[in-house]
């Protein structure tokens, strides 16, 4: 068995939330991991396609089925995913859910920070520069074209992250009507997270002495709230972080001819600094190019 659809991206722009909505549905099957990544990452490419097709192996034949994997839209980290899904599934539709591309810059930052990738001395004004996925995972037109080329625009589904959450109910409905989900289908608040936010540092020792049931129990008799809140400071960023005007002002310069160009195919004029009105009000935008059906 091979998914129906595929959550493609991008990252840090509710893809999870929409993952376990999706979950709710009857008749639609969602992969166990979330996020498979097979098509993007070398070592999971190595199991093999019968790994890839046993994540789906024991989901309701007559179920619609999908996956979502950021990794798929993460140019130039992994540039052979396109080619890849296309090759094995030329019947797939695809899902892309976008973001305000500066907002989405700053909760990349403060995950990487929290994983490790980015140390903890290095501001985010700095990361945008040492960093440079942080700005190309932004550049929402440049992940989108391999696959426009591919499967041309009536397979994709373009989503933004501010009408989920500002009209959250008649998103999840268009969503539905794309895969041709047959059930109606209601946004769950209560299954919604919100992950982004996290701003608690990782620490490879400290996780795996957390993760120890007898650890736990023994923290929680011996260490007193107070001293535990104190050691959870001590891993956290202490506030969302802010760019400075001048970066703010760099990253536009470096966008804004990508999300032009999206602006373009989606027929209304969109810039970093509109992005979120531009998509939040009046119609879900949708493809206004010619797509190869």
């Amino acid at each position: 068995m091979m998914p129906d659809f595929i959550i493609i991206g991008a990252m840090k722009c509710a893809t999870s939330t929409l993952h376990d909505q999706l979950v709710q549905v009857p008749g639609v099957s969602m992969s166990d991991p979330k996020e498979p990544n097979f098509f993007s990452d070398e070592s999971n490419w190595a199991k093999g396609m019968g790994w890839y097709q046993s994540l789906f192996a024991s989901m309701p034949p007559s179920d619609l089925k999908g996956e979502s994997s950021t990794h798929y839209t993460k140019l130039p980290t992994y540039p052979a995913c396109a080619q890849r899904l296309h090759e094995h599934l030329p019947e797939a539709k695809l899902i892309y859910v976008m973001r305000d591309p500066v907002d989405r810059i700053v909760s990349q930052y403060i995950h990487e920070w929290s994983q490790r990738v980015i140390p903890k001395g290095c501001s985010i004004d700095d990361a945008i520069t040492r960093y440079p996925v942080l700005v190309e995972y932004s550049r929402y037109a440049q992940q989108l074209e391999p696959y426009i080329e591919r499967y041309g625009t009536n397979a994709i589904l373009p989503v933004f992250y501010e009408r989920l959450i500002h009209q959250p109910q008649p998103e999840f409905e268009r969503l539905a009507r794309f895969l041709g989900i047959q059930s109606s289908v209601r946004w769950q608040d209560d299954v919604a997270r919100n992950i982004s936010s996290t701003r608690l540092r990782r620490s490879p020792t400290l996780s795996a002495l957390l993760s120890v049931p007898a650890f736990q129990a023994l923290r929680r008799a011996i260490i007193p709230d107070s001293v535990r809140a104190r050691v959870r400071s001590h891993w956290a960023m202490k506030e969302r972080p802010r760019l400075d005007q001048e970066s703010v002002q760099w990253l536009h310069e470096q966008l804004d001819p990508d999300i032009a160009r999206l602006g373009e195919w989606l027929g209304r004029p969109l810039s970093c600094a509109c992005f979120a009105e531009s998509v939040k009000h009046g119609d879900a935008p949708e493809w206004d190019r010619e797509g190869d059906s």
